[in-house]
C-alpha cells in the first residue's frame, strides 16, 4: 500500500458494504459530513482522534484501516524502523502531517493496542491544536525531545523518558524545537 495507507478508501469500501451514507456515518461516528467526504476523497492526512470516532461508528477496530491481512497468530516486529509508513496529522483534522505512524503491530487480528514508531515532525505552535479520544496511550522516547500537554499540565520528555495518561484528556505531542523525534507509543482504544 502507498504512504496514506489507502485509509479513506477502506473507510468508504466498508460504509458501502454497511449500506450507510455519508451523513448516516457522521451522525453515528459524531464526526462531520465534510470530514468523512474529503477522508475518502483522500484530501486530507487525518489525525488518530476521529479515525477512532469513524472506527466506532462503523463497529470495527482503528487496525481495520491499519491491516491489510490480519493473522491470528503472534506478529514479529524486527529490528530497525518498520517500513510502512502511515502518516496521521498531529494539528487537527485538516492540518499537514506532523506524525509519522511506522506501525509494530500490523496485521494482528483482534488487537486492542496499536503499538508504533513514531517520527514527530517539527510543527509551527501556534498551528498544534489538542486531541482527546476514548483510551489509553503510553509514549517511551527514543530520539529528541518532546512536549506533551496534558490537560493544564506540560511534560518536556527526553531520550529514556515516558508517559502514560488517559486520552479522554485534552492532549498534544510536539518537538520541543525544530529537531525531529522518534518515539515508541502505545495506543488502547
Amino acid at each position: 500500500m502507498d504512504k496514506q495507507h489507502s485509509v479513506g478508501k477502506r473507510i468508504k469500501q466498508m460504509r458501502e458494504a454497511r449500506d450507510l451514507s455519508i451523513e448516516q456515518l457522521a451522525e453515528d461516528s459524531k464526526t462531520h459530513r465534510k470530514f468523512i467526504e474529503e477522508l475518502e476523497s483522500e484530501q486530507l492526512v487525518p489525525s488518530i482522534a476521529p479515525l477512532l470516532k469513524i472506527a466506532r461508528g462503523l463497529g470495527v477496530h482503528l487496525s481495520t484501516f491499519l491491516d491489510d491481512d490480519p493473522a491470528p497468530g503472534a506478529v514479529v516486529a524486527r529490528a530497525g524502523i518498520p517500513k510502512t509508513e502511515i502518516e496521521f496529522s498531529g494539528l487537527s483534522a485538516y492540518g499537514a502531517s506532523t506524525l509519522a505512524f511506522h506501525p509494530l503491530a500490523k496485521n494482528k487480528k483482534g488487537r486492542h493496542m496499536e503499538p508504533f514508531i513514531i517520527d514527530v515532525h517539527p510543527s509551527v505552535p501556534e498551528e498544534c491544536t489538542f486531541s482527546f479520544h476514548e483510551g489509553e496511550e503510553f509514549i517511551y522516547v527514543l530520539e529528541g525531545e518532546i512536549e506533551v500537554l496534558y490537560g493544564g499540565d506540560r511534560h518536556v520528555l527526553g531520550i529514556g523518558d515516558s508517559i502514560y495518561y488517559d486520552s479522554t484528556t485534552p492532549h498534544q505531542v510536539k518537538t520541543t524545537g525544530d529537531k525531529e523525534a522518534r518515539i515508541l507509543a502505545v495506543i488502547f482504544a
